[in-house]
């Protein structure tokens, strides 16, 4: 089931990097592709992600349960994965609602107010800190050893692209209110 859940991993995480990518482009005005197929097909993985990861985190709970002890302090990072999964699901609801929305006449834009400003940098935030958390886990999961080689490479990518996004949100933000 780890395999699983690691090939689901890695297919969301490209899925997710593409609909980055793609909508930040968008938010900064430059294109207007929205892969809305493909984003309920990386939502649909999510769903299935976050099944297996709570019957994983079941699993686990029982085994502390059996040994009579948590190590909450040792197991501190295997939380804190946890704890940012939650709380993308949770921003991924503002995410979903964020943008706009499909009538019979077309898509409309919602007002992008500072709420929902302040909901989507803090689901990048989450988002960076539950792939880069999980980073070490996923690549040995798929037989990459020798991490600290690939390390910096990898950390300069996301970092790159979390920027991005970020950048796309305020400037989408600044673009909807410098017209009031």
């Amino acid at each position: 089931m780890r395999k699983w859940n690691a090939l689901i991993s890695g297919v969301i995480l490209v899925m997710f990097l593409i609909h980055a990518v793609v909508g930040s482009m968008q938010l900064f005005g430059i294109g207007s592709t929205a892969l809305k197929t493909m984003a309920y097909g990386m939502l649909a993985l999510i769903a299935v992600h976050v099944v297996i990861s709570v019957k994983l985190t079941a699993d686990t709970l029982r085994a502390q349960k059996a040994a009579g002890t948590a190590y909450w302090r040792q197991n501190a990072l295997f939380w804190a994965r946890r704890i940012s999964g939650f709380a993308i699901m949770l921003f991924l609801g503002f995410h979903l609602t964020a943008f706009g929305y499909q009538t019979d006449a077309g898509y409309r834009l919602r007002y992008f107010d500072t709420f929902k400003l302040v909901t989507q940098i803090l689901l990048v935030i989450t988002i960076a800190v539950h792939v880069i958390s999980n980073a070490k886990p996923i690549l040995i999961s798929f037989g990459i050893r020798r991490l600290k080689e690939r390390a910096a490479d990898i950390l300069f990518v996301l970092s790159v692209l979390l920027l991005l996004m970020g950048a796309a949100i305020v400037v989408y933000y600044i673009r909807w209110n410098s017209f009031l």
